[in-house]
């Protein structure tokens, strides 16, 4: 479980009793602890997006939880935490891309991500009374082996992707999307 996750318990206190689903938690954004992580965050994304190409993979080593072999994140790259975030092998992710990473974001070997694809972990409680004591929620993202996402699509929070799916351009996943399926439009359907 990702530190932020951790601390998020021990602040949420008994707000996570109300929703007890083993993906999803709550947090608290305006913690000074998850603050710092957010804040270390935004140094190292400074860094990274302006670094050589020679340097990128031992900053990808040095934030994030897992980095495979022959990984490429192609700058601008955005996070919120980075180290929730698992990179399976040969993984490209172009330009622009933005994953939201507040609970674990698995990312299996060999995907193709497209251009200004958003990844989102984070979400909103559905109980206006949760929202008003300023708890957010995170939905683990996973996205399997050999998966194509297509430029400007978005992943929403709780979203399994299974192996060799193929994500539209611009489609909007709202839903789990099964291996080998191919998923397209505004909310994503199955061709």
């Amino acid at each position: 479980m990702g530190e932020v996750v951790a601390v998020a318990r021990r602040i949420a206190g008994s707000a996570t009793k109300h929703y007890d689903r083993v993906t999803d938690e709550f947090y608290r954004p305006s913690d000074p602890e998850i603050q710092r992580y957010l804040a270390a965050a935004s140094d190292w994304i400074s860094r990274y997006n302006t670094s050589p190409p020679s340097q990128r993979k031992s900053l990808l080593l040095d934030k994030l939880g897992f980095v495979g072999d022959g990984v490429e994140v192609r700058p601008p790259f955005f996070c919120d935490y980075g180290f929730n975030i698992k990179l399976g092998a040969g993984a490209l992710i172009n330009f622009n891309c933005v994953i939201l990473d507040v609970v674990e974001v698995l990312i299996g070997d060999r995907p193709q991500i497209g251009p200004g694809v958003h990844i989102y972990a984070a979400d909103h409680p559905r109980d206006e009374a949760v929202r008003k004591v300023g708890l957010e929620l995170g939905r683990r993202v996973r996205i399997g082996r050999d998966v194509w996402i297509g430029g400007n699509a978005v992943i929403l929070p709780g979203v399994s992707v299974g192996d060799n799916a193929i994500i539209g351009a611009g489609a909007v996943v709202t839903k789990d999307v099964p291996t080998g399926a191919t998923a397209v439009g505004n909310p994503a359907g199955i061709l």
